[in-house]
């Protein structure tokens, strides 16, 4: 840290842990710039620029606000929602001492191998401590698959606290979140990066459907909820040859339907869980592991080898061929993997999807209990547009109830977003190669980086971040990050209050006020 801290700084540092409140697109993409208005409301431009560098990015630096009161807050969101292709050369230049970020997922599995793979490939056998030895060798830590999330979450904290394109950042977050797939699941772990980078990052400012489409064929969805097993007839002859039994999976269908577009209460029965399932067979994958040792035999043996291990593939004999029902549409019979496609169209347009997307937008980035009429105009938005996402995105940071007293400080922080903006408040950057303990912090606080294992993602209201064990875990960050005992990071603790009261009455008062109790 650049300057050590004493007990004075600490109870404000402290403070801003406990509070928590928060405040490359693809070729087809939606509107180019649509305009953003800030509606009077008797707030100072100071005070509306803190209130869009916390809800619309991970916080202020020191002077920024001054900074984007000076540009005009509306300008300054119009600028976020519209961000180059590429980041700036510095932040590119710190990514790439994370090489794993940039690689395939069959290069990872080539350079972070799975350890069992490696001692049956070096004869191997039996476990004891000369065989773990011998592993060791063969395999140092940094060709390690732990090394992957590492890197990745690792690149999440420097790109929250760094980028100077903090909107994109946030919904990424949350996309990722909407969309979720947990790096612990098995072969997972070495596709959730490719996830975040292809199916959802490019996406963030176009359209609802073509973000569907993308997580809907991506590998580490179909892994996830297990529809790359999904098989009409019970049996599938995949990669190498091997025969796996399935049968129909509705894994995928039920959490596309409840959690990714029309929503719990959107209209759907269980007999649309099982037509929508029905049309997802054979949306599958080349198995990572097993495909690379079916490429190289079938090179050798001069045949045409799979696709790239880890990719999406449609296996036509796993495909239920007949007449489907969904939503009382009929999708006739013989359409391969079109069929799954009339049903991501049909689910990007229907009215509950865009009633379900505009509740949990507003509650994003509004208040936990989403205003209606908010939510009904920002759904209006969806269905207008055919779904263009910056569209929803500028009629929400238009509005009234945005830019309300109500909004203001209404939003508890998640870890995540409680380690970034702590930071950004120091002016503190990160040294990729040494941010594990800080990464292990935001886990301790209870959000272990790309582990999310329920669908639902995190919560995305209070109640998910608040209580006596949580709040504790969020002080002990605060008290580590004042004693500047997060070694990767670099920042100005003096910069929060050089100038604060004792420790014990400050934080006496700030336990007294009654906002902070609600929070």
């Amino acid at each position: 840290m650049g300057t050590p801290l004493n007990s004075r700084v600490f109870v404000s540092a402290a403070f801003l842990a406990l509070v928590g409140c928060s405040g490359a697109r693809p070729s087809g993409t939606a509107s180019a710039r649509p305009a953003v208005k800030v509606p009077a409301n008797g707030w100072s431009e100071e005070k509306q620029a803190r209130h869009a560098l916390d809800r619309l990015g991970y916080g202020p630096r020191p002077g920024e606000s001054g900074d984007v009161a000076r540009l005009g807050v509306g300008a300054w969101i119009r600028g976020q929602m519209d961000p180059p292709r590429t980041e700036d050369a510095a932040l590119e230049a710190k990514l790439r001492s994370l090489p794993s970020l940039a690689m395939t997922v069959s290069e990872l599995f080539r350079e972070f191998p799975r350890p069992q793979d490696v001692a049956r490939a070096n004869g191997i056998e039996k476990d004891g401590p000369e065989a773990r030895e011998k592993l060791k060798g063969l395999l140092p830590a940094g060709r390690r698959p732990a090394v992957i999330a590492q890197q990745l979450a690792a690149a999440k904290l420097v790109r929250a606290v760094e980028s100077r394109h903090q909107l994109q950042e946030v919904l990424v977050d949350f996309w990722f979140n909407h969309f979720n797939v947990a790096a612990d699941k098995g072969q997972d772990r070495w596709m959730v990066g490719a996830y975040e980078r292809d199916a959802i990052r490019p996406f963030v400012f176009g359209r609802f459907h073509d973000l569907l489409l993308a997580t809907a064929s991506h590998p580490a969805m179909l892994f996830y909820l297990d529809n790359w097993t999904s098989s009409w007839n019970g049996a599938e002859r995949g990669a190498a040859g091997i025969r796996r039994r399935g049968g129909i999976n509705e894994n995928y269908a039920r959490e596309l339907l409840e959690l990714h577009t029309l929503g719990v209460d959107g209209g759907y029965s269980q007999d649309d869980v099982r037509e929508v399932a029905r049309c997802f067979t054979g949306w599958s994958i080349v198995p990572p592991r097993g495909a690379m040792a079916a490429a190289n035999k079938s090179k050798k043996a001069g045949a045409q080898p799979d696709p790239e291990p880890g990719t999406f593939v449609f296996r036509p004999r796993a495909h239920d061929p007949g007449e489907k029902r969904v939503l009382g549409v009929v999708i006739p019979a013989g359409g391969g993997r079109r069929d799954a496609e009339l049903v991501l169209d049909l689910l990007a347009r229907h009215p509950a999807t865009a009633r379900f997307v505009a509740a949990k937008l507003c509650r994003r980035f509004v208040a936990d209990d989403p205003p209606p009429a908010l939510v009904a105009r920002a759904a209006g938005v969806f269905t207008r547009t055919d779904g263009d996402l910056r569209a929803v995105y500028a009629e929400i940071f238009s509005s009234a109830e945005f830019w309300s007293d109500a909004a203001f400080h209404a939003k508890t922080k998640t870890p995540l977003e409680l380690a970034a903006s702590s930071i950004r408040a120091l002016g503190g950057r990160i040294d990729p190669a040494r941010a594990a303990p800080l990464v292990r912090q935001v886990a301790l606080m209870g959000q272990p980086l790309y582990e999310c294992q329920p669908p639902t993602g995190w919560g995305d209201t209070a109640e998910s971040w608040v209580g006596a064990g949580t709040l504790m875990n969020r002080l002990t960050f605060g008290a580590a990050l004042a004693g500047g005992r997060f070694p990767g990071v670099a920042g100005d603790s003096a910069r929060i209050a050089p100038d604060a009261r004792d420790p014990v009455p400050v934080a006496a008062l700030y336990l007294d006020e009654p906002d902070f109790q609600k929070k």
